[in-house]
């Protein structure tokens, strides 16, 4: 017990000492402050980008129905009443066990939208559990296996991944299906030779999205590749490969066939942690505000994969790292602890993503960010940000309830 009051002392003492501290702050001279404004102006997307990133969440939202009440063909998912007009259902899949869970479908989009093979990868349900996910080991990185039918003449043509590891979880969720999703791409692309190959991925899902299009890339299909909250997936050397054969690395944003869409408050982008070796690649288009709904003034681009005025901002001071202690650990030392112990911890609460649906359908008010006492906590420890911020990207994804969106616009 004493031990106990002892760290609850000095925890309201380091509170204490920050809110006392003396500000550093200065004058910000008004040149400098036109200038950031210049210069976001600049990295605005445009008008048609920002409509379809819109679409684009519309069609990944829809994966959600898949495991619920199912999406049929012609192209219908019975929790949203408007359909996506155009749109021509292929196939969906969905395996498992849970950590390794992928889920999805292949559709074709038909004039007048434009024509597109559409590959929408589906987030976990499990929010809680995609944290815990989020802690698994890296796997060195081998995009295919030897000798695997898949092998094309393309791959000579592209830079070998040397010393890249990857998520074994995002991995495993990437191999348990990509025999049917090439096999079925492969076929539709001989059926529709000029529509264009297009990945979409939320969450989880958005990580697979990223391995699964720097596959595709190697085999010279050409995706282009849209995710919304996607955890960083592999090391420096596997970003690094991605910006290569994606061409982020070029200052030409517009230029991008892989768009990486964070949100202000999401943690899932923090994700592994850069203490366990993994990075974030390029690529990114970053939405400022908080709630919903957004517009094209919110959203701008992003240089690089540590661009401190986007999600990378969010990683927090290392002196407010000390709130989360366990998190920062590797892998290792959290399963040492004990599943239990463990568990609780990183899940923070027993709440299931549908909990969290029946909570945002019976209280609308609820459907905007909490305004807590708790924004001093680092944005990638926020973990009731998992029900907001995680799944605001246009509309909130993942609620699969009759009208999927309930601003209607989508």
């Amino acid at each position: 017990m004493t031990m106990i009051l002892d760290s609850f002392f000095l925890a309201l003492l380091a509170v204490l000492t920050q809110l006392c501290h003396i500000s550093a702050a200065h004058v910000v001279p008004l040149e400098a402050i036109r200038a950031a404004e210049d210069n976001r102006t600049e990295r605005r997307i445009s008008p048609d980008l920002f409509n379809s990133l819109g679409e684009l969440a519309r069609i990944v939202d829809i994966s959600y129905c898949i495991g619920t009440t199912g999406v049929q063909k012609p192209f219908q998912c019975l929790s949203h009443c408007r359909e996506l007009k155009g749109f021509e259902l292929i196939t969906t899949w969905h395996t498992g066990p849970l950590l390794v869970d992928s889920c999805g479908y292949i559709a074709l989009s038909h004039p007048p939208s434009p024509k597109r093979i559409i590959v929408a990868f589906r987030g976990t349900y499990s929010l809680a559990n995609a944290i815990i996910d989020l802690s698994a080991y890296p796997q060195e990185y081998v995009p295919y296996p030897a000798g695997n039918d898949t092998d094309s003449d393309d791959n000579d043509k592209q830079p070998k991944c040397s010393n890249c590891s990857v998520h074994a979880g995002f991995m495993s969720a990437w191999r348990n299906t990509r025999s049917t999703i090439l096999e079925t791409i492969s076929s539709a692309r001989d059926q529709y030779p000029d529509y264009r190959l297009e990945l979409v991925g939320h969450s989880l899902g958005g990580a697979v999205a990223a391995l699964a299009g720097t596959e595709m890339r190697i085999l010279g299909w050409d995706p282009v590749v849209t995710t919304f909250g996607e955890p960083r997936v592999g090391n420096k050397a596997f970003v690094e490969y991605l910006d290569t054969i994606f061409h982020l690395d070029v200052d030409d944003m517009h230029a991008w066939t892989f768009r990486r869409v964070t949100h202000v408050n999401d943690l899932v982008p923090l994700f592994p942690l850069t203490e366990w070796g993994y990075e974030m690649h390029a690529g990114e288009i970053y939405i400022s505000r908080v709630d919903l709904p957004f517009s094209v003034e919110d959203v701008v681009y992003c240089q690089g994969g540590r661009d401190k005025e986007c999600i990378s901002g969010g990683e927090g001071e290392a002196e407010a790292e000390t709130t989360a202690p366990l998190l920062l650990r590797p892998p290792h030392e959290i399963n040492s602890v004990g599943d239990s112990s463990g568990q609780q911890v990183l899940s923070g609460s027993s709440w299931s993503s549908s909990s969290s649906q029946e909570m945002d359908a019976l209280n609308p008010e609820l459907q905007t960010t909490p305004r807590l006492p708790l924004h001093l906590v680092p944005p990638r420890f926020r973990l009731w940000e998992l029900f907001y911020s995680h799944r605001d990207y246009f509309l909130r994804l993942g609620l699969c309830v009759p009208g999927g969106d309930p601003s209607g616009k989508w």
